[in-house]
This record gives structure tokens, sequence and C-alpha cells, in this order.
């Protein structure tokens, strides 16, 4: 398919593609849908923010994005609609309250993008119970992630902030989506640096087979050991029959974010490495293993044509380590450090592919991995600018629950918008893990960071005795 209705068609990216392979199996197509609210403690004129909205509509290509279906071929294309004019909703939540606005917006999150030649992306003005005001928005992540989320809703922010405020630059040009389509679409077809990647990525495959670790400890791999029959099995159920799921949130306050930033910094090290360090360390004291796998999530937006240019970008690789409890948490630290940035270079792969070679390879069974989490932190938030040309007024965020994911368990670490803290957001099956089995985790492998913070030239393996 070349064209849709006059439009230039382009096929799906293999990030987009990810995304529509797990939908597949999943019982309701809303499990693609993100939601988002910002609010701010501060009375917005409603037709200069809507007038806003439209604007970033116009300057944004990926949000004008439509899907279709090409019988013929058996495959999606997407092109991108001239404008949006359609009708964005003021909702009042005055008189209710924040759990029932809460409840409502989390319904919303519920409805499905699976319509053809329509928008995938919905945004409505709201004001909350509290007296904030601000706009709710949900997109497929076909063509929205965190990044690019972030991106539009700055976007909208710093564009009122322009007509309404007197001093307030006008935004930076966001960059082209279908430029970027384009770029992406020709290191698939068989280029140079693909089979650079896929040579990088079957070599580290084919080293040796990773080990399951639990966040619970080693019982589901025992488990799947008896039931197979193999007591040499390193894989397990990474999941649960029930793709049902929930979000809990624990909050780190500012204060011991600082203390973590500030290590960073001195160490010269990104707090992804910290927390892929905390975490591992934590599997590895309640699994007794010193070779430890999670999924790690890569946004691939180096440039700024990728910071820019919208719609969904991020990539997941299994990111395998294996330290030693005589070494130093410094020294573990650094060895991560120096795998991230080398892992970095060949993240444009297609990660299906990893996953569908490794599995070849290694024989292992259905439904059965080697990672029992995902992780991604996201180092941007609202706060660079746009809401900073408020001055010192309020704002918050709040993320919604579709109601599904497709695997056990997802870590987002941000920050938040109002202290600088850190909230930690576990999407998880609800028949896969509980609230308090992950208040646990969480604890415990907090604990670890903070002691390996204080005390860096410490062995691993007397952190791990002592928390």
């Amino acid at each position: 398919m070349k064209t849709r209705k006059g439009y230039k068609t382009y096929p799906l990216t293999v990030a987009q593609k990810f995304h529509n392979y797990y939908s597949e199996y999943c019982p309701g197509k809303e499990i693609l849908n993100v939601g988002t609210s910002l609010t701010i403690e501060f009375e917005l004129n409603i037709d200069e923010l809507r007038k806003a909205i439209y604007k970033a509509y116009e300057r944004c290509e990926s949000m004008r994005a439509r899907l279709v279906f090409d019988k013929k071929e058996k495959e999606w294309y997407q092109y991108i609609a001239d404008k949006e004019d359609r009708e964005i909703e003021f909702v009042d939540f005055t008189g209710k309250t924040m759990e029932e606005a809460e409840a409502e917006m989390t319904a919303w999150t519920r409805v499905p993008f699976d319509k053809e030649d329509e928008p995938m992306n919905k945004v409505t003005i709201i004001k909350t119970p509290d007296g904030y005001e601000g706009m709710y928005l949900v997109g497929d992540h076909r063509f929205l992630d965190a990044q690019s989320l972030i991106g539009f809703m700055k976007d909208v922010i710093e564009l009122y902030c322009n007509a309404n405020f007197e001093g307030v630059p006008y935004p930076a040009d966001m960059r082209s989506y279908t430029a970027q389509i384009e770029k992406d679409m020709a290191y698939e077809a068989g280029s140079k640096a693909q089979a650079r990647d896929r040579e990088y990525f079957r070599r580290l495959i084919e080293a040796s087979e990773p080990i399951y670790n639990g966040i619970t400890g080693p019982q589901r791999l025992e488990d799947a050991r008896a039931a197979t029959g193999n007591p040499n099995l390193r894989a397990a159920p990474t999941g649960s029959d029930s793709f049902a799921a929930a979000i809990d949130i624990f909050h780190l306050e500012e204060e011991p974010t600082t203390r973590l930033m500030s290590f960073c910094e001195q160490e010269h090290i990104s707090l992804q490495c910290l927390l892929v360090m905390g975490i591992r360390t934590y599997l590895q004291k309640i699994n007794q293993n010193d070779d430890v796998s999670l999924q790690v999530a890569y946004a691939r937006r180096a440039t700024l044509q990728e910071k820019k240019s919208g719609g969904t970008r991020i990539h997941s690789f299994p990111f395998r380590t294996v330290i030693s409890e005589d070494q130093t948490f410094l020294e573990g630290i650094h060895e991560i450090r120096d795998r991230q940035n080398e892992v970095f270079r060949y993240v444009n792969f297609n990660p299906t592919e990893y996953l569908g070679y490794r599995k070849e390879f290694y024989k292992t069974p259905l439904g059965m991995g080697y990672e029992s989490m995902s992780l991604t932190y996201q180092p941007a938030t609202l706060r660079e600018k746009g809401l900073t040309d408020l001055g010192g007024i309020k704002y918050k965020t709040k993320r919604y629950c579709n109601g599904y994911y497709a695997d056990g368990l997802y870590l987002t670490v941000m920050h938040r918008p109002d202290d600088n803290g850190l909230d930690f957001s576990f999407e998880h099956q609800t028949k896969a893990y509980t609230r308090e089995q992950l208040e646990y985790f969480y604890y415990y492998f907090c604990k670890i960071m903070f002691k390996g913070i204080e005390t860096p030239n410490m062995k691993i393996g007397d952190i791990i005795k002592l928390v």
C-alpha cells in the first residue's frame, strides 16, 4: 500500500510491531493504551489552552497518525493526517472526590483505539476536585512512549505560556516523524549497521545460557524444573495465565533521591546503572546466584531528531551481569556502566528477533524466559522547562492503568514533578505478584542502593549480609 486517502503510507517500525505482537495475545486492545494527566494549581484560560493543544497537534506529526490494514498484503501501515480539528472536551470534576475523578480517567484509559483511519490519541481538558486544572492524555503505545508523551505535554505548556505570558519564548520546532521512520526503515533494509548489531547480539546469546532469578526467590524456577522433569532447566514462567494488571506506586522522598543523584554525578554514572545494581544485587541475594538478567528499556533518543520527532522508539533487551559477591559495590556499578555503554551502540536491533533467536538457540519452553522483570528509567521531566516559566506554581502528574499487562512485572522509575523525588511505578499482573511482595522487593533493593552509596568499597557479599 503506497497511499491511503491521498496520504503517503509508511510501514510500522520494529518498535511499533513489538506492541502489535503482544497485543494479539491479550483479550483487550486497551493493553496498548498509555493514560496520563497533568494538572496545575492555576486558573487556566480554557479557550487558550485548547488553542495551544491544537497548535501542538499541528507541530507534531506522530500525534496526527492513523493506522490502516492492507488485507491483500496482510500488513499494517500508518499515515499522517493534515490536521486535527476534532473537539477537545472540557470535563469539570468539581463536586466529585479525587477517587471518583481518577476512576473516571482510568475508565477513559480502558477504551481502545481499535478503528482504522481514526485518531490514535485523545486529549481532554480537565479541572480536578482539588481545583487544579490541566489536561488528560491517552494514546496508543504504537505512537506514544514516555518521552514523546512528555514532549507533547511540554509543547502544549510552552505554547500556552508564550501566548499568555510576556517574555516567554516560542518553543523550538518539533522534528519530522516521517523522516525518522524513513531512517529506521533504511536500517531495517539489510543495512551494514543491522548486520553488525545482529552479529553482536548473536555472539552474546551463544556465549552461554542465562538463568531465571525470581523477585520472591528461586521457587518459580524450582517449580518449573519439577513440572518439566528437567533439573537443569534455567528458564521459568515470567508471568501468569492472566493479563489482568494493576499499578502500585511507591514514593522516595526528595532528600534520599538527592543522595542517589549526587552519588551518580560523583561517579559519572546514570541513575539507571545504580537502579540495575540495586535490583540485580537483591536478586543475587534472594536467589543465591551471581548470574542475573533483567529486561532494560532503551529510549533510543540520542539525537535531537530522535528526541523531538515523537512516536514510540523504546527497544527492550535482556541485560545480563555475572558479578561476584567478592567484588565491591563500586566495581559492580562500573561493570554495569561499561556494559550499558557497550549495549547502547547496538540497540537499534529488533528485540523480537533477539528473543526469537535466543528461544530457538536454547530451546526455551513455551511461556518461559530468563528475566523476572523489566526496568525503565525516565530522566526527562516536565520540570526542565515550560512549567518553570510559571514560577513556583505547583503541578501534578498521574498515570492511569489500562487494566492489562503482557508480562509479569514492569518497573518504571520517574522523577516526581512537585519535589523531584522518585516514583517507583510497578505495573504487574495481579495474579503474578501482590502489592505486599512488590513493597518488600522495593524496600530491600532501595536498602541495598543506599548501603552501597554509603560504603561503595564494601564487598557485595558483605552488603547482602547487612541488609
